[in-house]
């Protein structure tokens, strides 16, 4: 799988969180946890990956198409986010 991202929006989530899209490609090799994006009408279907990276839980939100993810934002999870991944991850 290809990952892709828009440069100025990788640049701005690594200024903004400290995360790079670049790193994105560990977090969907391991358990995730995936629901739809239904926060608003975005014209696609936005996907948010709950997962590792390293020890850090972090959620991406991102685009898939047969070829490839296009990553959207990546952040650190927080403590509900956090509680939603080890739940349902297959850890406990």
């Amino acid at each position: 799988m290809r990952f892709t991202w828009y440069e100025a929006k990788r640049k701005g989530n690594l200024k903004k969180h400290g995360l790079d899209f670049a790193d994105a490609e560990r977090l969907f090799a391991g358990p995730k946890v995936l629901f739809e994006d239904d926060r608003a009408d975005y014209g696609e279907q936005r996907l948010i990956s709950v997962g590792l990276l390293g020890a850090l839980v972090v959620v991406v939100v991102h685009v898939e198409a047969p070829d490839r993810i296009r990553i959207i934002s990546m952040s650190k999870a927080d403590s509900d986010e956090t509680d939603l991944y080890f739940q349902n991850a297959g850890y406990f």
